[in-house]
């Protein structure tokens, strides 16, 4: 693996110009993929254009301004992806969610501060661990431990507070609930499940939706049941 990336090569979810220097910050081994995050150079820089170069980006950090997921972050390779919260403190005061627009861009959108300490995750995977208990493990890395009976299944999603990971509420993946679509056609839409199509061959699972189309499993991501729970901008624009 190589530490360099070239600016040319950079993912297309990030919101970044194809010319200019020709190395650009590559997010650091984390929570997301590199093409499903940004790293908090370019969220400072380039997004919110807080900063003018990395140099007044690593004096903002070392202060101890940034947080993302509710924890103070000094690395400015720290990648920023799906449903992250980056909050600046005063005298900027300000907080953002993580999200896909309807190109699958990354864009900041803009939250109350009751919401910097909550966030949504995806469960990934789930596996069974001693003690009878289950072990599930969320879209951005994060683990904990619930009893076997927890009606946890991949593809549902919890809110949990921030900066620890205790759920608050649990989203099943169902006919009704409310999802945002993380990645195809429709990308950055907000879509009412209709069915959970389950199929038996190495295929991908696929959901359908009300408003009339469907997508794979991997990118529905429940937010709510009549509501979204937290602040969502369907098909917001940069």
């Amino acid at each position: 693996m190589t530490f360099r990336l070239k600016r040319r090569a950079a993912p297309r979810s990030w919101t970044v110009p194809r010319k200019g220097t020709k190395w650009i910050k590559r997010p650091s081994p984390g929570p997301h993929a590199q093409d499903r995050s940004i790293p908090l150079l370019l969220v400072l820089r380039d997004l919110r254009r807080i900063v003018t170069s990395a140099r007044e980006a690593r004096i903002l950090v070392g202060s101890g301004a940034v947080r993302v997921d509710g924890q103070v972050i000094d690395d400015l390779s720290r990648g920023i992806g799906l449903m992250d919260t980056v909050s600046f403190a005063k005298p900027l005061d300000q907080h953002f969610r993580m999200l896909h627009d309807r190109r699958g861009k990354l864009v900041l959108v803009p939250i109350p501060s009751t919401e910097a300490a909550v966030k949504i995750g995806r469960v990934r995977f789930k596996h069974a661990v001693r003690g009878g208990k289950v072990e599930v493990t969320l879209h951005d890395g994060r683990n904990f431990v619930v009893a076997a009976s927890t009606p946890y299944h991949v593809g549902d999603s919890v809110k949990i507070s921030l900066p620890g990971q205790k759920v608050v509420e649990h989203f099943a993946l169902k006919p009704g609930v409310l999802a945002f679509v993380a990645g195809g056609s429709h990308v950055g839409e907000l879509a009412r499940v209709e069915k959970v199509e389950v199929r038996n061959s190495s295929q991908p699972n696929l959901v359908h939706f009300k408003e009339g189309f469907s997508t794979i499993k991997e990118y529905v991501f429940v937010v709510g049941e009549t509501t979204p729970a937290v602040t969502i901008a369907e098909g917001v624009d940069r």
